[in-house]
């Protein structure tokens, strides 16, 4: 059992390079994004098509995060586990696994769903795997809120996959996931900052300390809940999800003023772990107040 543990089999290798507990959360916006698109259920057909081809390619945008990464990832004990920073894979190896499923998606998303998704969705690969892992996250502290577009794109994909077509409801999903990824990300740099110091990377909490990382959590968390808002300002949503945007924003708060009045590393910890949640249950009151309007 011990060998087993210490040396994974190659797919579970494989496997863990998609970075499968970040994808499941982004297909899932993707997938509430289909479903708002439209005023009837979408064609299950391509729902599925769409699923799978947004999944490859997200998999294949990590394993290539995972790639250039690799070295940090080995400095960080969150991270020095992944197949790559332990050398379990090569770098062709996972090159040739990230062309494989990426190109899968394309070829997926191309003839069973429609271009506009196709092209949508490799140009947030090339946003995350190039833009943000190699340009933006070493280079900056700001790294998290400038590459957040790329990760805030999935249920614009969605969207298309089911309309072809991208409104502006679409980009107001898109704005809220923006506005969540830095309340997100920094909770967990807070935490972590001990790892991230290792890592070299410029993470906020590193380089402007850690009042300043906690402001700027109660900051963005005050811009999120307003964001949240826009759905029922442009009659996009009705009263359910303005009651559950309210109190799921209610709670955030609360948690981000932890962090910048009263901090520790537990309460870094639980806003992290809440804002997960926070995300998911925002997104299916979507889901819920659509169909209950139609």
């Amino acid at each position: 059992m011990t060998t087993l543990t210490a040396h994974p089999n190659r797919f579970s290798q494989y496997w863990a390079l998609t970075k499968p507990r970040v994808t499941q959360l982004a297909v899932f916006c993707a997938v509430i994004g289909m479903f708002l698109a439209s005023s009837e259920l979408p064609d299950w057909r391509t729902v599925v098509a769409a699923t799978i081809g947004i999944w490859l390619l997200a998999g294949a945008a990590f394993a290539v995060n995972c790639l250039v990464e690799r070295e940090i990832d080995s400095r960080m004990a969150r991270t020095a586990r992944r197949p790559m920073a332990r050398g379990d894979l090569t770098v062709a190896q996972t090159l040739v696994f990230s062309g494989a499923i990426g190109g899968a998606g394309m070829w997926v998303l191309f003839n069973f769903v429609n271009a506009l998704t196709m092209w949508l969705t490799f140009a947030t690969f090339v946003g995350y795997a190039v833009i943000y892992t190699m340009l933006l996250k070493p280079a900056t502290p700001q790294n998290i809120v400038i590459g957040g577009l790329s990760g805030a794109m999935p249920p614009a994909l969605g969207w298309a996959a089911v309309a072809n077509d991208l409104p502006m409801q679409a980009w107001i999903l898109v704005l809220i996931i923006f506005v969540w990824t830095p309340p997100h990300f920094w909770a967990l740099a807070l935490y972590r900052r001990d790892d991230y110091a290792k890592s070299g990377l410029p993470m906020l909490p590193i380089t402007h300390g850690l009042q300043f990382t906690q402001f700027h959590i109660w900051l963005y968390t005050i811009i999120l809940v307003a964001t949240t808002m826009l759905p029922f300002a442009v009659q996009m949503s009705g009263l359910i999800y303005l009651a559950s945007a309210a109190v799921l924003g209610t709670v955030f708060l609360w948690y981000a003023w932890q962090i910048y009045k009263h901090y520790t590393d537990l309460i870094a910890r639980k806003t992290f772990a809440y804002s997960i949640i926070y995300l998911s249950l925002l997104f299916v009151a979507l889901l819920v107040d659509h169909y209950f309007k139609y």
